[in-house]
């Protein structure tokens, strides 16, 4: 969740799953019906590491109340005896996983937000209907584009680094949106917007720091991020934010978010809920709304101070992307003039939540205080062992 630096929390208003439950899957024969019997309170867990040449199922044509990407990002976990299994088979056990380990009120609520959803998607008319499915021709520019048409990895890979530019560790920036894009982008938020008051609809805003905003998901846009994240910021998340999930991205909250004077004016300092966060300006005319990022903290060091490497100012440019790690803490200053509209994209691995909860290394490899503190631990053992050589007359100084 999100949490503010007050250490309040900020809690989600979108119907995504945030954890995948270390399950227990004992080996054993399929039932009649196709799947594996999983006793309740069996000892197994998941794989630790997942089978990296796997191949998973697509399991989009499949209803469920999970994001298909969760299935196809947590089948490379299953154990050896599951993989080959029948895809119906696969889905059936997976979805009993993730429902064994949400408890009823979270069940009730993603299952009332899903109706909420589908009553919008068959009743509001959008305005730009090239909008709700991907084509990169006519929503990137051409720099973004080319750097993800190398046909191999390593290629690919170099090219996507060439359009980044890193201003402080961590945080990434580059040229992302068609101008066009953003027009219409803006365009269809006001026409989804101007519909909630016509028909005195509910609205769901994207948290609860946020009192401007839609969730793109809630009115049928959730297919086309799914897309963006697969295609292209799945491949960025895995360069730079590998040690966060970036390899295995599997669910998203998608919203916009506006500043101004009749508006949200600012930002309060923060962490996102996600591991990796795209967010991008759409327009308008404004000034001021600079973020400001005060380095990568988990949970324990939330409220530590930053080092001065770690304190950076960005300032928006209609179009440009910034992607850094939801842990990295930040905030917005206030749009002191015109209206600011954003983009954002909380990219989520529930595969590397559940990874956090039994390794240690998952926090202390990318926290910044964590990483300083191993850094003086390191650094103090050196000294003590130095000095007891120099006791001991194995060694002499200068």
């Amino acid at each position: 969740m999100t949490m503010p630096a007050n250490g309040g929390a900020d809690r989600r208003t979108d119907s995504a799953p945030t954890a995948l439950s270390s399950t227990p899957i004992p080996a054993g024969n399929m039932d009649a019906n196709g799947t594996v019997p999983v006793p309740v309170n069996s000892n197994y867990r998941l794989r630790l590491s997942p089978k990296k040449d796997h191949k998973p199922e697509n399991y989009e044509d499949l209803r469920s109340e999970f994001s298909p990407l969760l299935f196809s990002s947590m089948e490379r976990h299953l154990p050896p005896n599951l993989l080959n299994a029948p895809r119906e088979a696969k889905f059936k056990h997976m979805r009993d996983i993730l429902r064994r380990y949400s408890n009823e009120g979270e069940r009730s609520r993603v299952k009332k937000h899903s109706i909420y959803r589908e009553r919008i998607i068959s009743s509001y008319q959008p305005l730009y209907r090239e909008l709700y499915e991907l084509n990169p021709s006519s929503f990137f520019v051409p720099s973004f584009i080319n750097a993800f048409m190398a046909n191999d990895d390593v290629s690919r890979n170099q090219s996507i680094r060439n359009i980044m530019s890193e201003p402080v560790p961590g945080v990434f920036t580059f040229d992302m949106l068609h101008s066009d894009f953003c027009a219409k982008m803006l365009a269809e938020v006001e026409n989804y917007e101007k519909w909630i008051l016509e028909t005195k609809s509910a609205t769901i805003r994207p948290n609860t720091m946020n009192k401007f905003g839609v969730v793109l998901d809630d009115f049928g846009m959730e297919p086309m991020l799914e897309k963006l994240i697969q295609d292209f910021i799945g491949h960025i998340s895995k360069i730079f934010f590998a040690d966060v999930g970036g390899y295995a991205l599997d669910s998203h909250h998608g919203f916009v978010v506006e500043y101004g004077f009749d508006r949200d004016v600012e930002l309060g300092f923060h962490v996102d809920d996600s591991e990796v966060t795209l967010n991008v300006c759409l327009g308008k005319l404004f000034a001021g709304g600079e973020l400001f990022f005060r380095g990568v903290r988990c949970e324990k060091h939330m409220h530590t101070e930053s080092q001065p490497e770690e304190i950076f100012e960005y300032s928006h440019v209609p179009g440009h992307a910034v992607i850094h790690r939801g842990r990295h803490r930040h905030g917005a200053r206030p749009t002191t003039a015109g209206n600011r509209v954003n983009l954002l994209i909380w990219c989520r691995s529930a595969v590397f939540r559940e990874m956090r909860k039994h390794m240690k290394e998952f926090t202390t490899g990318w926290c910044g205080e964590c990483q300083r503190e191993n850094r003086e631990k390191l650094e103090q053992a050196v000294a003590a062992k130095k000095e007891a050589l120099v006791w001991n007359g194995i060694v002499r100084l200068g």
